[in-house]
């Protein structure tokens, strides 16, 4: 099994933006986590769990995503060029808000020529980001088919 960091973005007071801290705690609750899988909720680890990427083949990560034009939880996997093509160096970055396309630029300056090609990154459309802690049902649903793709994706 490739060595695997799964990483999930949210603010788990902000209702469905916490969909990527969801994911992560669904897989602990199945002990997902391993020698050869680590778990990292980027919602509130931020900046330092980069530095925890080193060794790791494969890169899956899970967010929330804004303003698509799409019913609330509709499923994204974006592919690993698209990603590429994304990532972004900006010198202003709040460490309280590291967004994935910023938590990558920075793991390819850490990790350098160890920095993992097999990169995949699910968004799942939201609406809802009130002062709230429960996910709306569509968001929640989606967040567990993302769960199953990621649990197919570490035995296969």
């Amino acid at each position: 099994m490739k060595r695997t960091a799964i990483m999930g973005f949210g603010n788990p007071v902000r209702s469905d933006d916490a969909v990527g801290c969801y994911v992560i705690d669904q897989l602990q609750n199945e002990n997902v986590a391993s020698g050869s899988v680590s778990l990292f909720d980027m919602g509130t680890a931020a900046f330092e769990v980069l530095f925890k990427l080193q060794g790791h083949e494969r890169i899956i990560i899970v967010d929330a995503v804004l303003n698509t034009g799409e019913p609330v939880g509709t499923l994204y996997k974006v592919p690993a060029a698209e990603v590429e093509a994304a990532i972004i160096d900006d010198p202003m970055v709040f460490l309280h808000s590291l967004k994935w396309d910023q938590a990558l630029s920075y793991a390819r300056k850490i990790l350098r020529e160890t920095y993992p090609e097999d990169i995949t990154v699910y968004l799942i459309a939201v609406e809802n980001t009130r002062l709230d802690i429960e996910l709306s049902g569509p968001v929640k649903e989606a967040g567990d088919r993302v769960v199953g793709y990621i649990r197919e994706a570490l035995w296969n």
